[in-house]
């Protein structure tokens, strides 16, 4: 049959237009379009103001994310997650670093806009094309205008938890969950106010005048920690100013020290040439067997005695001379010694204070019945813990401090891997990434996360000290599962679920880029090399 040139040219036309439409649904914004159709503000914010960002939860099945302040949902957008093969492991991470512009050096033209990596190994969330389906090698790719706008808001830090059935936080309380330190509490009041507009000033913080007051964990707590810590960074820089200076006049004093020093030195050397040749004249002396040979030998020591005298009085002027500006020398370079030290114990405090500014990270694990520490993605504590019937599963559960009531109380909220503990066995492959995208989110399984904190007991030295620094977004996680090799230097606990394909992982896994003890060496409290799967 001939072929129509007209017919093929519309086709041509049509096949084009058809994957450009393609293209375009992959970035639309399904689930502010079907919000604004309903009535409702779409995914860009509720009709509340919204506050800082806590956490995000991604759902594998129902291709979407869900972002949650404080006080709940805040922003919603479907994604498209790891095809299979490269799944997106099901697990608990947080954001550890963010780039606006970024390219995969794995796969050509892997444009990651807005990229906000939740692996060292390169899984992260970043703007891409979403086809409606799990289709990218492990990241979460969200529409371009909803990555943008989540990036502006986001914090490294943000907790991310990828699950396989979608699941909504819930409140939740129990004795076991941190509270304040009474002592902290105390000391908190007893600190003078500070200015309120500059907490008002950061999205997120409340203005309220209960949120106001000096409970720990409240704008004015925060507030007066990040004051004590802008205090503390800027004695460091000034004590880092001291020892710069110090370093330089330690310097220029050696300079000025060292022509004098060598002129000494010389004079000494000369002077001890004189002596070695008055003894030698002495010898000469006193072995001499003729008047003529003691007539001469006398002569010799008598010109040796007098440039020993000489030698003498130069070595004398000479350490009149150097021996000011050798001992400014040496006292400058102690000055500066100690400037240094100063300095260190400056850093070091600013460290401190900064630290306690962020949020503290507790993980229990039931795979090796330990609990650890970490805060501002350092280690700070590690230490055995009791876990009751420890041979029986227990759950993985991340438990986010949401903020403080007027009692001061903390208030929690709960998200839980998995809708019950019956669901938290493999799922048949077809389920996952199904499109439908219209199941609403599961309550988290309240009831198996204080079965869980029912059988954990806590030291209390680490509760102590856990509970000093509680603030909004601190968070304890509970899991059967031990801490991944994705933990590390620079990053939260990342947890990963076990029985959920991994494929995202494993076509990145490799060696570790830093020893345990690089990166949780000797801890303050005597904690100890970190465990990792």
């Amino acid at each position: 049959m001939k072929s129509n040139p007209a017919l093929d040219r519309c086709v041509a036309v049509l096949a084009i237009a058809g994957l450009a439409l393609l293209a375009v649904m992959g970035s639309f914004d399904w689930a502010g379009a079907q919000s604004r159709r309903d009535g409702k503000r779409d995914e860009f914010g509720p009709s509340r103001t919204a506050g800082a960002p806590l956490f995000a939860v991604v759902s594998l099945s129902d291709q979407r994310v869900t972002i949650y302040d404080a006080n709940g949902k805040i922003l919603q957008s479907p994604v498209s997650s790891g095809a299979t093969g490269y799944e997106t492991p099901a697990g608990i991470y947080s954001v550890v670093q963010k780039k606006a512009v970024h390219a995969s050096n794995v796969y050509e033209d892997g444009n990651m806009p807005f990229m906000q990596r939740i692996t060292w190994t390169g899984i992260a969330l970043h703007a891409g094309v979403l086809p409606g389906q799990p289709a990218s090698h492990g990241c979460v790719r969200l529409p371009y205008a909803f990555a943008q706008h989540l990036f502006d808001l986001t914090d490294i830090g943000l907790r991310v938890i990828v699950v396989r059935d979608d699941i909504r936080p819930s409140d939740i309380a129990h004795p076991a969950l941190f509270k304040p330190n009474p002592a902290r509490r105390e000391a908190v009041l007893a600190t003078p106010p500070v200015d309120r507009s500059s907490a008002r000033a950061r999205v997120g913080v409340a203005s309220s005048e209960s949120e106001s007051s000096s409970s720990p964990g409240s704008a004015r707590h925060l507030q007066i920690l990040k004051s004590i810590a802008a205090a503390r960074t800027a004695e460091a820089e000034a004590a880092g100013k001291r020892a710069g200076e110090a370093r330089q006049a330690a310097a220029r004093k050696a300079a000025e020290a060292a022509p004098a020093a060598r002129m000494l030195r010389a004079a000494e050397s000369n002077h001890a040439k004189a002596e070695e040749l008055l003894k030698a004249a002495e010898r000469q002396l006193e072995g001499a067997s003729s008047p003529e040979g003691t007539t001469q030998a006398e002569q010799a020591k008598a010109k040796a005695l007098a440039k020993v005298a000489e030698t003498q009085a130069q070595v004398q002027a000479a350490r009149t001379q150097a021996q000011a500006k050798i001992d400014a020398a040496e006292r400058a370079a102690q000055e500066a010694k100690a400037s240094e030290a100063a300095k260190d114990a400056a850093v070091e405090a600013a460290d401190a204070a900064t630290r306690r500014t962020s949020p503290v990270s507790v993980f229990i694990s039931r795979k090796t019945q330990r609990l650890y520490v970490r805060q501002a993605h350092q280690p700070v504590f590690e230490g055995p813990i009791a876990i009751r019937d420890a041979d029986k599963p227990i759950g993985s559960y991340v438990f986010t401090a949401l903020g403080y009531r007027d009692n001061a109380e903390v208030r929690w909220s709960v998200v839980s891997m998995y809708r019950s503990p019956d669901s938290a066995a493999p799922a048949a492959q077809a389920k996952r990434g199904r499109t439908d995208a219209r199941t609403e989110a599961a309550s988290a399984d309240v009831a198996g996360a204080k079965a869980a904190l029912d059988r954990v007991a806590i030291p209390r030295d680490a509760l102590d000290r856990i509970s000093e620094v509680v603030l909004p977004g601190s968070s304890l996680i509970i899991s059967d599962e031990g801490a991944s090799i994705e933990t590390g230097k620079d990053t939260d606990f990342v947890v990963l679920m076990s029985g959920e394909p991994q494929g995202g992982i494993k076509t990145r896994r490799r060696e570790p880029r830093y020893r345990n003890d690089d990166f949780f060496g000797p801890s303050p409290f005597g904690g100890f090399p970190f465990f990792s799967n």
